[in-house]
């Protein structure tokens, strides 16, 4: 009897928070036409989620202030628990590639996020998650965020695609 009850709550536990389970997460993979981001281990999809992008998300992000979220390869490189949008994770942008754009004098824009809802609007996250809202960021519930901040370590690669 002793050994049921310690075994009953740790199954219960990972039943109840798959976040703890034991999956290793080795991509991200951001789809922007399906608006849907993957979490990806050992080849399969472990997790998906739908997400909300800039209010021009159609196109690989050229400059700061085009509400476009850049697409290709970069790295989820640092983390922010008190970013303003309910935690955030950083996307290496911009990498050598992007910084072409610098050649034209043109800023190529930085700071792009995944991250949770704007602080004080995650109650209404399902409605925002309907728009495109951000200026360029990836943005998922509040309750995705928790899930995908325990689930992503830094140093993972995140690609983003059309």
């Amino acid at each position: 009897m002793r050994l049921t009850i310690p075994w009953t709550i740790c199954a219960f536990i990972f039943l109840a928070f798959p976040a703890l389970a034991a999956e290793k997460v080795d991509l991200v993979r951001a789809h922007k036409a399906e608006r849907r981001l993957e979490l990806i281990g050992d080849g399969k999809v472990l997790r998906s989620y739908s997400i909300a992008l800039g209010g021009d998300p159609v196109g690989h992000k050229h400059q700061e202030g085009d509400q476009r979220t850049p697409e290709g390869r970069y790295i989820l490189d640092w983390r922010n628990p008190d970013s303003i949008a309910y935690r955030s994770i950083h996307i290496s942008y911009p990498n050598a590639d992007d910084l072409a754009a610098k050649a034209r004098n043109v800023d190529a824009g930085s700071m792009i996020m995944i991250h949770g809802q704007a602080n004080g609007f995650g109650w209404w996250g399902w409605l925002l998650q309907l728009v495109d809202w951000t200026d360029g960021c990836i943005a998922v519930t509040n309750s995705d965020m928790d899930e995908i901040w325990a689930m992503v370590a830094d140093g993972t690669p995140i690609e983003i695609e059309q």
